[in-house]
């Protein structure tokens, strides 16, 4: 029995061992792996369209240079929804409700696409931490102001998808905990406690969705300033 709700987001361990990795890895055996064959089943059709939809919609008005990052992103993408999905199954846990986790994965890709600036256009990456016009008493607040939301990119990446997650399966638990206790006392009201809950899990379905896309499609947007 839980002694608080958020016993749930602790990491599991047996016999002292962390299983985190054996959560990481689990849910890409969800994933069909695709064939040789000329024709494939529907699943597979299905997933190599949404691949190739994907990509076309991230890359599309992206540099050349920005297209080598199609597998990186696809898979992070990919990775991400597998983990939110399988964390919504009963007696699993979601990694990505580890700020650890989500942290581990902004910040090396973040750290990479502002190398890759500073590499290839070191001038204009260096300008955008000063808007062009800026009256000279604030150029060295601006400057500033524009490294401290430099370095902050990663951490609100990670606290965005720690959050929104954490959030809904706390909503899920406390309703599902105000089910079982006005089942006896009041059907009725436990009725529509129980049709909140399924309506709070497909809307949960949809945010471990759109949260994992959010993620790819800012760190490519960090990507196209930099390529």
């Amino acid at each position: 029995m839980m002694t608080s709700l958020f016993d749930q987001f602790m990491s599991p361990t047996f016999i002292g061992i962390p299983l985190i990795a054996l959560a990481t890895t689990i849910p890409w055996l969800a994933w069909p792996t695709p064939s040789t064959r000329w024709l494939n089943n529907r699943l597979l059709t299905l997933q190599g369209w949404f691949i190739n939809q994907f990509t076309h919609h991230l890359f599309t008005p992206m540099k050349l240079g920005g297209h080598k990052w199609a597998v990186i992103l696809t898979s992070l993408l990919l990775f991400l929804i597998s983990l939110n999905m399988m964390g919504l199954i009963p007696y699993t846990f979601t990694p990505t409700t580890q700020l650890s986790v989500n942290l581990g994965l902004a910040v090396p890709l973040w750290l990479a696409t502002v190398l890759i600036g500073l590499r290839n256009q070191p001038a204009i990456a260096l300008g955008h931490l000063l808007p062009e016009g800026t009256p000279a008493p604030l150029i060295p607040i601006l400057i500033i102001i524009e490294t401290i939301s430099l370095f902050i990119r990663p951490l609100a990446l990670g606290v965005r998808l720690t959050a929104n997650l954490t959030a809904g399966h706390l909503l899920i638990q406390l309703t599902a905990t105000a089910t079982f206790v006005l089942l006896p006392l009041l059907p009725a009201a436990a009725a529509l406690t129980m049709v909140l809950m399924y309506l709070l899990t497909v809307l949960e379905i949809a945010v471990a969705m759109i949260q994992a896309y959010v993620f790819v499609l800012l760190l490519s947007l960090y990507l196209q300033e930099n390529v």
